[in-house]
């Protein structure tokens, strides 16, 4: 099929239906001085096999896991995704599900989306989920303005030590509603620091908003976070961006948060040049009707028969404007999908054992690297996944050397804190093998040498 289907007949054909003499006078609102007056600067044509290998070329150049040992985190994880995933998620009717708006015709995609729900309430400790999120950064936004409907508020304090593209987005989310963003600082153990938490919370605040575990993959105090909050009348907001660690660590919700808002890619969905992801959103029930989104529920007709409904939909499209919670008009249905089936095929004990094997191998990779000369390890506290090095050489400059010899070996910090201009963020998963941590130490040796 070429790329461009229409003839010149076609062309000519739409443009006389639409009163329009040629593509000039079609685009004349256009000032002429910034449209481009030559043709696109590109090579010759190819045929399709031709074009496919110069394609495998370029992709090639690229520096991936899939050609380099990488050690990157940061909100996208590199976790092994049975084939049964994919080739369950491929069937048609799954494939090509649209929104259920007509639920005698979408019982199955309800059914997807109720189990999706179910999963997360039992990985968040909370009570009611929603049907998805577009990502974890726009779920944690989203359940700011949550908290801002339920406190009646203003003020947002926001840790420092959450994922810096997760502030980004909230802080554009309240940019133009009048919402005053207060950063809270982190403390030397890498946890959200309780006596600068303690100092800005007053009145007006309507949520602490943190990472479970947090950027640096320190593992929060969310039970003196929740104590902090909600004896000053706010929410707690935990953020969980690498939800695997929810095998393991005790649920969000047993520890006191309110609203939990997180990351679901780690569920089956692997990592794409930036997307796409699926964000997870769970509550108190007492606050289901300030939920984003929309909410698919279990009920009986009839006949007594078991079925699935919207049961609560309060998004623009639905209700008038101005009582709308959100303006999500997707659900992520197919990525939602896909984690559900990958949570199912673990099931409680094949997820607990991912997560320790995370733990084990992070263990270890912070034994290993911490034992390399002019290399240290800035935070105590403990840690899932991720953890930060600090290192005598330029990051930058070190970085660029490991990329060299085939490491991916972390995520610089200083751009995002200047303070952590020396250090980077390294990640281990369970797709990593001893050799492969030992040839990061083994590098790291013989470049701070």
């Amino acid at each position: 099929m070429r790329y461009i289907p229409h003839t010149s007949g076609d062309v000519a054909q739409m443009l006389g239906r639409i009163g329009v003499g040629s593509l000039e006078e079609l685009f004349v609102e256009i000032p002429a001085s910034v449209r481009l007056k030559r043709p696109l600067d590109l090579p010759p044509a190819l045929a399709e096999g031709e074009l496919l290998r110069e394609l495998k070329v370029l992709a090639g150049r690229n520096a991936t896991p899939e050609n380099h040992i990488s050690f990157l985190g940061g909100g996208a994880y590199q976790h092994f995704i049975p084939a049964a995933v994919d080739q369950l998620i491929s069937r048609s009717e799954f494939y090509t599900a649209y929104t259920p708006y007509q639920p005698e015709i979408s019982q199955g995609t309800l059914q997807a989306i109720f189990e999706f729900q179910t999963l997360v309430c039992q990985l968040t400790g909370m009570e009611v989920a929603n049907a998805s999120m577009y990502d974890g950064a726009s779920a944690c936004a989203e359940a700011a303005l949550m908290a801002v409907r339920l406190t009646r508020r203003r003020k947002l304090l926001v840790s420092r030590a959450l994922n810096p593209r997760w502030r980004a987005v909230i802080t554009t989310y309240c940019r133009y509603v009048d919402l005053d963003v207060v950063e809270v600082g982190f403390a030397a153990d890498g946890r959200t620091d309780l006596d600068d938490l303690g100092a800005k919370l007053d009145g007006q605040t309507a949520a602490v908003i943190a990472g479970y575990p947090n950027y640096f993959g320190v593992v929060e105090d969310l039970a003196a976070l929740a104590r902090l909050a909600q004896g000053a009348g706010a929410k707690l907001v935990a953020g969980v961006a690498e939800g695997v660690a929810l095998g393991l660590l005790k649920s969000p919700g047993e520890l006191g948060a309110d609203i939990v808002a997180g990351e679901g890619q780690s569920f089956g969905i692997p990592v794409s040049f930036g997307g796409p992801y699926v964000g997870f959103f769970a509550a108190r029930m007492k606050d289901v009707r300030a939920m984003p989104g929309r909410l698919v529920g279990e009920t009986l007709d009839r006949d007594g028969k078991r079925g699935f409904v919207l049961t609560l939909a309060t998004r623009e499209q639905h209700i008038r404007r101005e009582k709308a919670t959100s303006n999500i008009c997707s659900n992520q249905g197919l990525c939602a999908l896909t984690a559900t089936v990958f949570l199912s095929l673990l099931g409680k004990q094949g997820l607990r054992e991912l997560a320790q094997q995370n733990l084990a191998k992070a263990a270890y990779a912070k034994a290993q690297l911490g034992g390399v000369e002019g290399v240290t390890l800035p935070f105590a506290a403990p840690v899932f996944n991720e953890f930060v090095v600090r290192t005598a050489r330029p990051v930058k400059d070190l970085l660029a050397v490991l990329e060299q010899q085939g490491i991916l070996g972390g995520i610089p910090l200083g751009t995002d804190y200047p303070e952590l201009a020396d250090a980077f963020l390294v990640c281990v998963t369970e797709q990593h093998r001893r050799n492969d941590i030992d040839v990061l130490a083994q590098a790291l040796a013989g470049g701070a040498a």
